[in-house]
């Protein structure tokens, strides 16, 4: 009986407490924010086909989170770390811009902001960079982490290329690897 009535009173507070669903978050909160299943949202824009006009909508993206859940990203990650809350989409692109790479590398946005970092190491992988040794580029030679991210990324280096910092050919485990918090 005692079970019955804890779980009653889970699903009860789980409702009134409410769920992280993307599709129910208002547009300006929808980028960098995490659902209660763990996928991440993405804010998408398509023209209506009825007045022509761009219009936005929160979606569940397939990119699954592991750190957390039910996350929407402070204002404070939000400004240290140089982000917009209307990016569309979730792209690498913003790695090649120094002054994001800089933000980002700061240490108010890499110690203090889990998502947004896990997000950004996931993303640099998938390029074939090593975020922490990105970092360190960054912080010793800021110009020179474009040239890293371009020589080193998957787009212009072989399929499967080993991410930057690891030797080539060695077996390379992402998920220990990943920053922890």
């Amino acid at each position: 009986m005692a079970l019955i009535l804890f779980l009653a009173f889970s699903l009860f507070l789980q409702g009134a407490l409410g769920d992280v669903v993307c599709e129910q978050l208002p547009t300006e909160f929808c980028s960098f924010s995490i659902a209660s299943n763990g996928r991440r949202c993405v804010l998408e824009n398509y023209v209506s086909p009825t007045d022509e006009k761009m219009v936005y909508e929160c979606k569940t993206s397939q990119v699954a989170v592991d750190i957390m859940h039910e996350w929407i990203e402070t204002d404070d990650c939000i400004r240290a770390c140089g982000i917009d809350r209307e990016s569309v989409g979730i792209s690498s692109d913003a790695l090649l811009q120094p002054h994001f790479t800089a933000k980002l590398c700061s240490p108010a946005c890499y110690r203090n902001c889990p998502n947004i970092v896990d997000l950004y190491f996931n993303l640099a992988l998938g390029e074939g960079v090593y975020l922490a040794d990105l970092c360190k580029v960054q912080r010793s030679n800021p110009k020179r982490v474009m040239i890293e991210v371009r020589s080193f990324g998957a787009a212009s280096g072989p399929m499967g290329a080993a991410p930057m910092g690891t030797p080539s050919g060695e077996y390379y485990d992402a998920p220990v690897e990943a920053p922890t918090y």
